[in-house]
């Protein structure tokens, strides 16, 4: 079977575009099996808990603040001169918890009262679900969470927890 040079051309031509849509379609399928995160800088962790810990301050009362990366690792810990011992630990538990459960402790705290289903996640010994444990998300994406403890009850905690964020805002809205 003798082939003409335009015939040899075309299957070249053809051999060429099915061996591209298949290096095309490999690039694909090994693109899906990995995936981005969006993380923040310890400058700017570091930023959300001093703003938190100064808001803290300025009302006269003495905490731990702690930020964790959006895995519940901590990035920074702050704790005030006098603030309890108790609060480093409780601080950073109640920013792990808003981290790994993606919303604030107090809402935990309310969907693990007893007799409700997840009731039981009160049991896990890093779960704090009271006041003071805010998430920390940007365009959509969770990049971690702020804990803090010392002040006096989990409203004022969340306050002072909702001021860090703020102070980051606009810093990961013009990353986001």
């Amino acid at each position: 079977m003798n082939l003409s040079t335009a015939t040899r051309i075309r299957l070249r031509v053809l051999a060429v575009i099915v061996l591209f849509a298949a290096a095309c379609s490999l690039a694909r399928a090994q693109a899906s099996s990995t995936f981005s995160v969006k993380l923040m800088t310890p400058e700017t962790a570091l930023a959300a808990a001093r703003a938190a810990f100064d808001d803290c301050r300025r009302q006269g009362f003495q905490v731990s603040v702690a930020v964790v990366d959006r895995f519940g690792i901590l990035q920074v810990l702050l704790r005030d001169r006098f603030a309890g011992a108790h609060t480093v630990g409780v601080a950073s538990d109640k920013a792990w918890t808003a981290a790994s459960f993606r919303i604030a402790s107090a809402a935990l705290g309310e969907e693990t009262q007893p007799g409700k289903p997840m009731n039981a996640l009160r049991g896990h010994p890093r779960v704090l679900a009271a006041g003071g444990g805010q998430v920390i998300e940007s365009g959509g994406s969770v990049l971690g969470a702020i804990g803090v403890s010392g002040a006096p009850g989990g409203e004022a905690d969340d306050s002072c927890a909702r001021a860090g964020i703020r102070a980051i805002t606009d810093a990961l809205e013009l990353q986001g």
